[in-house]
């Protein structure tokens, strides 16, 4: 978060609030000392209590069955968060975030933003469209998935009895060779 200034030439002059460095606004919108955010803290939309809706029949309590927008978006970010073993915290220092916003955020006592959505989306590298359609997978389903290459499955058996040196060995082989690829005679 910054202070603005008085303009100087066409270009916006701001001080920075965490080391008070006062400089023109950058591309990335960092600063330049700190490296914090100098985009002012997006201000979280404070959810207004749902009325309970009447049961259509088929126990869920929701009329379009499919349920809450935000809740389904709370329960994407917190499933994309768990999958990639990230913290609260970590996920707001991706955002340039405070903590206490990822948990309203996921606890559904605040609906992010259309800016913090993309921030969220490139923190946790995923699309916006991932986040809202909730399509979370699990690790179970992308163990599924990658069974279905017939290379992996043909690997799977051998894994288990290389050692840490050997799996390490193989990985720098493959990184290498996607990285420069031979050229074939």
């Amino acid at each position: 978060m910054a202070t603005t200034l008085a303009p100087v030439d066409s270009r916006e002059v701001i001080r920075c609030d965490h080391c008070h460095l006062v400089q023109f606004l950058t591309n990335n919108h960092l600063c330049r000392r700190c490296r914090t955010s100098l985009d002012p803290e997006p201000e979280p939309i404070i959810a207004e209590p749902q009325p309970a809706v009447a049961s259509n029949g088929n126990g869920n309590g929701h009329s379009n069955g499919h349920g809450h927008p935000q809740i389904q978006v709370a329960h994407s970010i917190r499933a994309f968060r768990h999958r990639f073993g990230l913290s609260q915290r970590q996920l707001a220092l991706r955002m340039q975030v405070p903590r206490t916003y990822v948990s309203k955020i996921e606890n559904e006592k605040a609906t992010p933003t259309l800016s913090s959505l993309a921030r969220l989306a490139r923190a946790l590298e995923v699309n916006i469209s991932d986040l809202l359609s909730g399509t979370a997978t699990t690790q179970q389903d992308e163990i599924q998935e990658l069974m279905k290459d017939e290379f992996i499955a043909e690997l799977i058996p051998f894994v288990s009895k290389l050692n840490g040196l050997q799996c390490s060995s193989i990985l720098a082989q493959i990184r290498d060779m996607t990285t420069r690829p031979r050229r074939t005679s």
